[in-house]
């Protein structure tokens, strides 16, 4: 299982390669702007962070874009800027084309925004490199997930797809650990729920207990 963090902040993406050896990156027009950087300007700093590794950085193509040629223009601009970027592109009609001919150009995409396992099956009929079937947005609908990421996993394995299944919009740590057990190679999530999900009031509670008893024991 690899780990993602999604984040457009350069301060974040540091701490979780030092803390946590992060395995990758994914970024949203939401991201960007909380970042308070031009969008090119913090990509590139974003892709500088990983140049010389295999960890990837998932950068979105302009979501106003619905056109099949312009996606293919605009993602060939942005994967031409760093080796690591895998072009997102939006899980809609017109993208299931352009990731045909990206991926012919040696272009990889991640077919984002994917709430159904038929979503997620054509984009890996396109060619997809990683699909990205959203959890977060589904559970808080009251859908079921796990049936959702198991399906999307499924397709994967039955087919031989060479997609990697990216399960994005994950809120806390039982669903990183659902999306494991499922079998799904990556999940991405923002920095407070690693930091939240690597925690537990019980672990603080026993060192807190040992430290008592350590404190009463002779060291020599």
């Amino acid at each position: 299982m690899k780990f993602f963090l999604d984040s457009a902040m350069v301060d974040e993406i540091e701490y979780a390669l030092d803390a946590w050896d992060i395995d990758g990156v994914t970024t949203n027009p939401r991201h960007v702007q909380v970042s308070g950087k031009p969008f090119l300007q913090v990509v590139k700093e974003i892709g500088a962070l990983m140049e010389g590794t295999d960890k990837t950085v998932s950068v979105e193509v302009n979501p106003h874009i619905m056109d099949t040629d312009a996606m293919v223009a605009e993602a060939e601009k942005l994967a031409a800027l760093c080796t690591n970027f895998v072009i997102k592109l939006q899980c809609v009609e017109p993208a299931f084309k352009a990731v045909r001919l990206l991926a012919e150009r040696d272009i990889r995409c991640n077919v984002t925004l994917v709430f159904s396992a038929t979503q997620a099956l054509q984009a890996m009929r396109s060619g997809a490199y990683y699909v990205s079937p959203f959890i977060g947005w589904k559970e808080s609908n009251s859908e079921e997930i796990q049936g959702f990421v198991e399906d999307v996993v499924a397709i994967r394995d039955n087919y031989g797809f060479d997609t990697e299944v990216l399960v994005a919009a994950v809120r806390n740590g039982r669903q990183i650990a659902d999306a494991a057990v499922l079998g799904a190679d990556i999940v991405t999530a923002g920095m407070i729920v690693y930091k939240d999900a690597f925690a537990h009031p019980y672990t603080n509670f026993g060192i807190d207990k040992f430290i008592n008893f350590w404190d009463q024991t002779h060291y020599e």
